[in-house]
């Protein structure tokens, strides 16, 4: 786990690697060297066989992520220095990192989720929000671009409800989200960790090649006709594994499988 001061916390719970924002004090906005910490976390996680699922969340009650630390960007402005568009820098955008990574992703929305820290909840593949949180992409009132969730949101929710909340920067509430299917269940503030973590673990009970299959061929298939996504060969095989056959030995034998993870 990090140091009580870092600006994230990682832990691991069994297979669940679980990453916590910890700038409270900044409502967990996304400075670039969280950013970077939080990309070598993804790709550390996505290397390591025991872990299964990745769970994100932000540390206090008032955010889960503000965004893009405007303070930090505000000092370069007065430094005068070069200020890059989101994909054009040398490093990768954690959103895009994130949404690549085969292992499954929930995010726990503790707090409000605004600007880019909605949009690294979109990046997500599951979201779980405890109730009254905000969500909302506020950038068009502060010169900003929104890159990631202007190609991701209208990907989610009909097209005119997107870009209403693009063009206007209005919040939407935990709940609405729900009903447009950007959050998969609100639950009390108190019992989010809880759920989430059942959640997590529930998944990570299951055999790892199979739910990697799953995911790849889901995002993958995403952008490709049908009958083009149903012969997509993307991530492993798991009719061809080990874990497919100790699946249904545990099944015919009424005991627990115990995955290999090949």
């Amino acid at each position: 786990m990090g140091a009580a001061d870092a600006e994230y916390l990682s832990e691991r719970i069994g297979h669940i690697h679980k990453l916590t924002l910890n700038r409270p004090e900044r409502s967990n906005a996304l400075s670039s060297t969280l950013q970077r910490g939080l990309v070598e976390e993804l790709l550390r996680a996505a290397e390591d066989d025991e872990v299964r699922v990745i769970v994100v969340t932000g540390a206090g009650e008032r955010a889960f992520c503000a965004g893009a630390d405007l303070k930090e960007i505000g000092e370069i402005d007065r430094r005068g220095e070069g200020f890059r568009a989101p994909m054009g820098n040398v490093e990768r955008q954690v959103f895009e990192v994130m949404t690549e990574t085969f292992k499954p992703t929930i995010a726990a929305l503790n707090g409000a989720a605004v600007a880019g820290g909605f949009e690294l909840a979109l990046s997500c593949d599951i979201r779980i929000a405890a109730e009254g949180v905000r969500l909302g992409l506020p950038e068009a009132t502060v010169g900003m671009g929104a890159n990631f969730g202007s190609v991701v949101l209208p990907k989610r929710i009909p097209y005119g409800i997107a870009v209403e909340m693009l063009f206007t920067g209005r919040y939407i509430t935990a709940e609405e989200a729900a009903r447009w299917g950007l959050v998969n269940r609100v639950v009390p503030r108190e019992r989010l960790m809880e759920e989430t973590m059942q959640l997590a673990e529930r998944i990570a009970a299951n055999a790892p090649l199979s739910v990697r299959s799953m995911k790849e061929k889901a995002i993958k298939g995403l952008e490709v006709p049908l009958w083009s996504a149903l012969r997509l060969s993307v991530g492993p095989n798991p009719y061809l594994s080990e874990d497919r056959k100790e699946g249904i030995r545990a099944w015919l034998e009424k005991r627990p499988p115990r995955w290999q993870g090949r």
